[in-house]
């Protein structure tokens, strides 16, 4: 069976069980102290897991990856978007994918310990390198050991390196000048996921400007889950989609965040809800920002 949105911790025993082709990847990560998420990695993690650090692996802020994780220097290949937490290239992804033994044949299940506001991240952009087969594991680590399931602590073995190759993108990736030049036309519907303090311009812990990209709407990335730290159920995220779309189409909606991290759970959501695939301006607010003559509104 293959898993394209959530998959719970009983599901997930039984695909370890069935011995079909897997890989489990950890992404917890702690956005103010970057080497926390490597830490609570060798704590605690799936037995088997790989673990996948934001900064390292899934952004080209620091380089872009290498074989077996090391990082090389940016040369011909340039970011895939800008802001905070820059796209890597569709090619040094998947240099990485093949260094920790990735292959196109497997099922990649992946997790956090954050409401999925980090595993989002690399759930996206294996539908981006053309990789459906990938799920969220709902509730992280946390859903995981409350069930039952093993964990094991320190270093996992190194695996043999694969070649993964990329296929057509599954998902769409939009730039700050799509954004711009379709700016409160109907046919873009942008959708925010930060808190509304900073939505509304308020506070701005991490960029240089507050406030929102004009016609905006509001959806913190939080609303998804449940108390339990699970996806509220596919009718209610349904609901709650449409009463903020408020007769928009869903299919126009580009999501964005601070730095293109925390909007994906809001991708997420909208297809575990029926409502379809989904657009994602991954420079976010950091690269509209970063620009004094795009527009700001507040409030």
């Amino acid at each position: 069976m293959t898993y394209t949105t959530l998959i719970t911790p009983t599901e997930l025993q039984a695909l370890q069980a069935s011995g079909q082709p897997l890989m489990v990847f950890d992404c917890s990560f702690e956005l103010m102290q970057p080497s926390a998420g490597a830490q609570a990695f060798a704590q605690a993690h799936i037995p088997g897991a790989v673990y996948a650090d934001l900064d390292k692996h899934l952004s080209a802020k620091h380089g872009t990856p290498g074989a077996h994780g090391t990082m090389v220097a940016q040369e011909a290949d340039q970011p895939a978007s800008g802001g905070r937490h820059p796209l890597p290239s569709r090619e040094r992804f998947a240099t990485w994918l093949s260094s920790v033994g990735f292959a196109n044949g497997m099922q990649a299940v992946v997790y956090d310990r954050n409401g999925a506001n980090y595993c989002g991240r690399l759930w996206w952009m294996l539908k981006w390198a053309g990789h459906d087969a990938v799920a969220v594991l709902d509730g992280g680590l946390q859903a995981w050991q409350a069930e039952g399931g093993a964990v094991a602590s320190g270093d996992e073995p190194s695996h043999f390196q694969s070649h993964f190759v990329l296929k057509e993108p599954l998902r769409r990736l939009v730039t700050a000048t799509e954004v711009l030049q379709n700016l409160q036309q109907p046919g873009q519907t942008v959708v925010d996921a930060r808190g509304a303090p900073r939505y509304r311009g308020e506070v701005e812990p991490l960029d240089p400007v507050a406030g929102h990209i004009p016609g905006a709407l509001n959806r913190p990335f939080g609303d998804n889950l449940g108390p339990d730290g699970r996806f509220k159920p596919a009718a209610v995220l349904r609901a709650e989609f449409e009463t903020l779309l408020a007769g928009r189409a869903p299919g126009s909606v580009v999501h964005q965040c601070g730095s293109g991290v925390s909007a994906v759970p809001n991708v997420l959501a909208m297809e575990v809800a029926g409502l379809g695939k989904t657009s994602l301006f991954a420079g976010s607010w950091s690269e509209w920002c970063s620009d004094s003559t795009r527009p700001v509104e507040r409030g």
